[in-house]
């Protein structure tokens, strides 16, 4: 019998039972019925704290991440997500771009770079990608205008690449500030549960 395919979500929405919220649960909830494991994690959850720039964590060669300084919950969130067959990245959209504690997240994830000094680059220690993931966003604005104008699927895009994962879909939601509490579409309820059973069985 085949072992169950993990599957993380970070949600970098600082509303829960909101747009994004919603969204990946629907996901998640798709990936269960088709035989996934999943798990979710809103980063307002977890102790983060901004990156230095010190580059302690990209000194050293070797797969997976390096070891940050600073004393936090971004270790053991490293841990969950190594652990993880697939992700699924969210964050609604603020000031044309992912929330500030996504943005913190994606910062922190330099500990997955080898970057030793004197070196003019730096180099990804998981420049093949093994793991799959989903990029979930909404904006106030109509989705192609947002698309345009904003750059959260670039940040998504690259947080995903620096784990190691391809993209294999992505749910943009536009229009997601018109009632105090949106319910989703039914069109986007039907594209976040094809998702979930893409990224189950990827």
């Amino acid at each position: 019998m085949a072992t169950p395919r993990t599957i993380l979500a970070i949600v970098g929405s600082y509303r829960k039972g909101g747009m994004i919220d919603g969204a990946v649960d629907e996901i998640l909830r798709s990936a269960r019925e088709a035989g996934a494991e999943t798990r979710k994690i809103f980063l307002i959850d977890r102790k983060l704290s901004f990156c230095t720039n010190c580059r302690s964590c990209t000194q050293k060669a070797g797969s997976g991440h390096g070891l940050c300084v600073l004393d936090d919950d971004m270790e053991s969130l490293f841990g969950e997500l190594d652990r993880a067959d697939a992700i699924v990245l969210g964050s609604p959209m603020n000031a044309g771009t992912v929330t500030a504690v996504m943005k913190l997240f994606i910062e922190r994830l330099v500990a997955t770079a080898y970057w030793p000094w004197g070196a003019a680059a730096p180099k990804s220690r998981n420049p093949e990608k093994t793991k799959k993931a989903v990029l979930v966003a909404s904006s106030a604005a109509p989705a192609f205008l947002a698309r345009f104008s904003g750059d959260i699927v670039k940040r998504l895009k690259t947080a995903a690449g620096m784990l190691g994962a391809s993209i294999i879909g992505t749910l943009f939601i536009g229009l997601a500030a018109q009632h105090q509490h949106q319910e989703l579409s039914e069109r986007t309820i039907k594209k976040a549960r094809l998702l979930g059973q893409k990224l189950a069985t990827a």
